[in-house]
């Protein structure tokens, strides 16, 4: 019998009060037909209520894939669980996702965890133990000592617990069943036997199958097309079909944001470490040119969403990959491709040219054994105890994404932004770095809105690096505070850096630096 249906028979039987797992990252790997699907039966039958939301990670860009944004509806929408949000403004309307208002106005039960404890959770729940037990996210706002993942007044159940085990404390995140799973592949046949060949990343989708068929649920996959049974070498399959109940084809699927299919995200093609990329002059140029001197050949290095993802794209421009010098640089992100060049914007998660890949659960047992020990990582907010903030701030609840599981294992650790925000405009003239309009949000902060990450403990109790990289200003993270170590040319040291940290804690180094003058060109 042949499990192939539409996106309307396939959402038919979702119950009130189920909990619906669904993968995708961003734009990449998204099911978006079955979750618009069971947003529109709800919008014509005012079914299924109050559902659960499990997305290991952000699902859709709140535009042209809509992802979770498409079920952010009051009714339909009880409970949301996430890895991470998105919270892009539309550049068509200037507003924010729907998914955000309802946050922020407290309409829905919505928590928010890490993506490396919301992947390694589903294989938890596949092998039906009591839940996930992790170090990793202690003292976080992961921490019910802090808001224990919860970003609404509604979210009021205790998902994440502080434990003693052996004498020592953890997070446990307890099981709890998932009945519906949404995952998508590029191929399927009848019997729902699923490939990713035209998927340059393949996320959580073989662990929510696996979680949800363990709890007795439904999986539903989306995919691009239909073969003959049997016409696959069985290396191809990567989810057989006895984890699948239905199929859906969706013969439009774009591969992700703003690409429909672009065959250099799946590798095996020969590539001479040039691309078109490059990169306009401005203030994310100038922090990632100068991020990219701690780049070091022949480590693995990781880069998160961001000014730090643009890091690859410098070193490209700057010629460091010509004559194949692209193969000493072993580039990741969270999301499992390994070689070739980090994407950022809305291409960010898979790479271009890459050599290798994992899946998003196994990408998460190599970042917490310590497989990337150099990490270049965004940040919003950075206080005077020396917390990092990515999480929560203003009107924006983007979540933790892979920040925690990243910062927490490696050993070398930059933060890249600018130094304010909302509204900063520069100019370089005359060998000198010109604060044109200073932004109305500053980023250093005596307490943070959020504790994304303890760095400073780290710091002192583990014996990390980190340093703090800016387009006026380069500081190191001391066990006691920061440390100024480089400045921009033109800038003034107290009413441009000092007079705009809210009174943290900052030492000058005896040997400031001029920052160098190419980094501005």
């Amino acid at each position: 019998m042949s499990k192939i249906c539409s996106a309307q028979d396939a959402v038919a039987d979702i119950k009130n009060g189920d909990a619906v797992a669904s993968v995708g990252v961003i734009g990449w790997i998204t099911p978006d037909a079955l979750l618009e699907a069971l947003a529109d039966r709800f919008k014509v039958s005012a079914e299924p209520r109050d559902v659960t939301f499990y997305f290991p990670c952000g699902t859709g860009d709140a535009m042209a894939i809509r992802g979770m944004d498409h079920v952010a509806i009051e009714g339909l929408m009880k409970r949301i669980v996430s890895g991470s949000y998105v919270n892009p403004i539309d550049p068509a309307t200037g507003k924010r996702p729907e998914l955000m208002r309802l946050i922020r106005e407290n309409r829905i039960e919505a928590y928010s965890w890490p993506i490396g404890a919301s992947m390694h959770w589903l294989r938890e729940v596949a092998r039906r133990s009591p839940g996930y037990l992790t170090r990793i996210g202690l003292d976080t706002y992961a921490d019910p000592l802090q808001t224990g993942g919860k970003f609404t007044a509604l979210a009021k159940d205790d998902l994440i617990k502080r434990v003693k085990f052996e004498g020592e404390d953890y997070l446990f995140y307890p099981s709890w069943p998932l009945n519906v799973g949404f995952i998508r592949a590029s191929t399927a046949d009848e019997f729902g036997n699923l490939s990713f060949e035209d998927e340059p990343i393949h996320s959580a989708s073989l662990q929510i199958a696996l979680a949800v068929k363990a709890c007795g649920g439904t999986v539903i996959a989306q995919v691009r097309r239909i073969v003959e049974r049997g016409s696959r070498p069985a290396t191809m399959v990567k989810i057989p079909g006895v984890l699948v109940d239905k199929v859906v084809v969706d013969e439009h699927q774009m591969m992700t944001t703003q690409v429909a299919y672009d065959k250099s995200y799946l590798g095996g093609v020969p590539w001479d470490g040039q691309t078109n990329d490059r990169l306009p002059l401005g203030t994310d140029k100038i922090i990632a040119r100068r991020a990219a001197l701690e780049v070091r050949p022949g480590v693995t290095s990781i880069f998160g969403f961001g000014a730090s993802s643009d890091v690859p794209t410098i070193l490209l421009e700057d010629g460091h990959f010509s004559n194949g010098a692209h193969r000493n640089y072993q580039f990741t992100t969270e999301h499992g491709p390994f070689g070739g060049l980090v994407m950022s914007g809305w291409q960010f998660s898979a790479n271009k040219y890459p050599e290798a890949l994992l899946d998003g659960v196994s990408q998460f047992d190599f970042i917490d054994g310590g497989g990337c020990p150099f990490a270049a990582l965004a940040f919003a907010q950075f206080d005077d105890a020396g917390n990092v903030n990515v999480s929560r701030f203003g009107v924006a609840n983007p979540g933790a994404g892979g920040f925690i599981d990243i910062a927490y294992n490696a050993q070398e650790l930059l933060f890249t932004g600018t130094f304010t925000t909302g509204g900063l405009e520069v100019d370089f003239r005359e060998g000198k770095l010109i604060i044109v309009k200073e932004g109305k949000v500053k980023k250093f902060v005596q307490a943070a809105d959020h504790i994304t990450y303890p760095v400073r403990r780290n710091v002192a109790e583990r014996g990390q690096q980190a340093k703090i990289i800016t387009e006026r200003a380069v500081f190191d993270v001391h066990p006691d505070g920061l440390v100024l170590t480089e400045l921009a040319p033109g800038i003034d040291l107290q009413i441009q850096v000092l007079d705009l940290m809210n009174g943290l804690t900052v030492r000058v180094a005896p040997d400031l630096r001029e920052m160098d003058l190419a980094l501005f060109c």
